[in-house]
C-alpha cells in the first residue's frame, strides 16, 4: 500500500506490469477487413509501467517516470482510464478512480507500454473496488482493450496468435539480457502495418506471399525451451522491420552499430522504433550499453522472461 505522506490514500493500489519484446513476429497477408493475423513469441522484459489507483468520485489521470509524457492525453482517450471504465461497466461499479503512471515503457516504441498500462489499471481497480472479477474475466476485457494488453497481465513468454491476443504459454528457461535502443522517433503501428502492405507489393517478384494465418517457427520455440541465446539470435524475425525502417531510416545506423558492438543479433521490436539487442550474458549488455550510450544512442538493459501485471506492496 502507497503511505499517506505520498500524497496517496493509504487505501490505493500499486501495480506494476512489464514491456514487451516480440522475439519472433510473422504478419500474415491483409484481410478482406483490412487487419492482419499475425503469430509472435512474446518475451515479457524488466522495462516496467506503474500504476497507482485510489478512489475518487470521477476518473483522472496524470503521468510521472523516466520519460517524457507531456503529450499523452489523460482524457476518455487514454487506454487506462478506457481499461478502468470497462471494468466499472462490467462490474457495475459507480465510483471511479484516480491513476497515476509512472512510465518507463517508450511510447509509441514497439514494446506495448500502453498496453501494460490497461493491464495494469484493470488489475489494479479490481482490487481498489473489491470487483475480484478472476483472472480469466480480466482476460476477457483486455482483449476488448488491445491486442498486446492480455500479454501484459499474463507475462512471462507466450506464443500470440489471431491479433496477438490468443495466447498459449511458450517454456523458457534461463534468463535472456537484452539491450533496447531508443531512438528518438516515433511510430504509429498502423501506418507501420500499412507500410508493410505497400512493401509487399513493391518486392511482390522478390519475397514469399504472406500467408493469411502465420505460425511462430519451431527453431524459436526450441531456443527459447533450450535458454540459448545464440540459438535464438539465429531465429529472431520480425516481418515489420522492413517497413519500420522504411519509416524511419536512423534505425539501421542503430541496428548496425549494435551488432558491430557485441551484440548477438538485434531486431526491431514490434512496429517499432525500438531496437532489442540479444547478448550473451551480463558482462556483454553492459559493454554493448556503453558502447551506445557513447555514440548518443539512448540504451537500456532488461532481462527477460518476467511475470506479468501484479499488485506491489510499498
Amino acid at each position: 500500500m502507497v503511505e499517506a505522506g505520498a500524497g496517496w490514500d493509504v487505501d490505493s493500489v500499486h501495480v506494476r506490469a512489464p514491456g514487451k519484446i516480440n522475439v519472433f513476429m510473422r504478419v500474415g497477408a491483409v484481410r478482406d477487413d483490412g487487419y492482419h493475423d499475425v503469430a509472435t513469441a512474446y518475451q515479457a522484459v524488466s522495462l516496467y509501467e506503474d500504476v497507482r489507483a485510489a478512489p475518487a468520485d470521477d476518473f483522472s489521470l496524470s503521468f510521472g517516470g523516466s520519460i517524457d509524457t507531456s503529450d499523452l492525453p489523460v482524457d476518455g482517450s487514454n487506454l487506462a482510464i478506457k481499461a478502468a471504465k470497462l471494468l466499472a461497466k462490467r462490474t457495475g461499479y459507480t465510483g471511479g478512480v484516480r491513476l497515476h503512471i509512472d512510465k518507463h515503457v517508450p511510447i509509441a516504441g514497439g514494446m506495448g507500454g500502453g498496453s501494460a498500462d490497461a493491464a495494469a489499471t484493470l488489475v489494479a481497480c479490481d482490487a481498489l473496488w473489491g470487483t475480484d472479477v478472476g483472472r480469466e474475466e480480466l482476460l476477457s476485457l483486455a482483449t476488448k482493450l488491445g491486442a498486446d494488453v492480455p500479454f501484459a497481465l499474463v507475462g512471462g513468454t507466450a506464443i500470440g496468435t489471431g491479433r496477438g491476443d490468443r495466447l498459449s504459454p511458450a517454456l523458457a528457461t534461463g534468463q535472456f539480457h537484452w539491450v533496447l535502443a531508443l531512438p528518438e522517433s516515433r511510430l504509429s503501428t498502423p501506418e507501420v502495418y500499412s507500410e508493410l502492405d505497400r512493401h509487399r507489393e513493391r518486392h511482390a517478384d522478390d519475397i514469399r506471399p504472406a500467408q493469411l494465418s502465420p505460425s511462430v517457427d519451431a527453431e524459436v520455440l526450441q531456443a527459447l525451451r533450450a535458454g540459448d541465446p545464440a540459438m535464438l539470435a539465429d531465429a529472431l524475425t520480425n516481418d515489420l522491420q522492413a517497413p519500420a525502417i522504411h519509416l524511419a531510416p536512423d534505425i539501421a545506423g542503430v541496428l548496425e552499430l549494435g551488432e558491430l558492438n557485441g551484440a548477438l543479433a538485434g531486431m526491431v521490436s514490434g512496429s517499432g522504433p525500438t531496437v532489442a539487442f540479444l547478448t550473451a550474458d551480463l558482462d556483454n549488455a553492459l559493454d554493448l550499453q556503453i558502447a551506445l550510450s557513447a555514440a548518443r544512442v539512448k540504451a537500456v538493459r532488461a532481462t527477460g522472461p518476467v511475470h506479468g501485471a501484479r499488485i506491489l506492496n510499498d
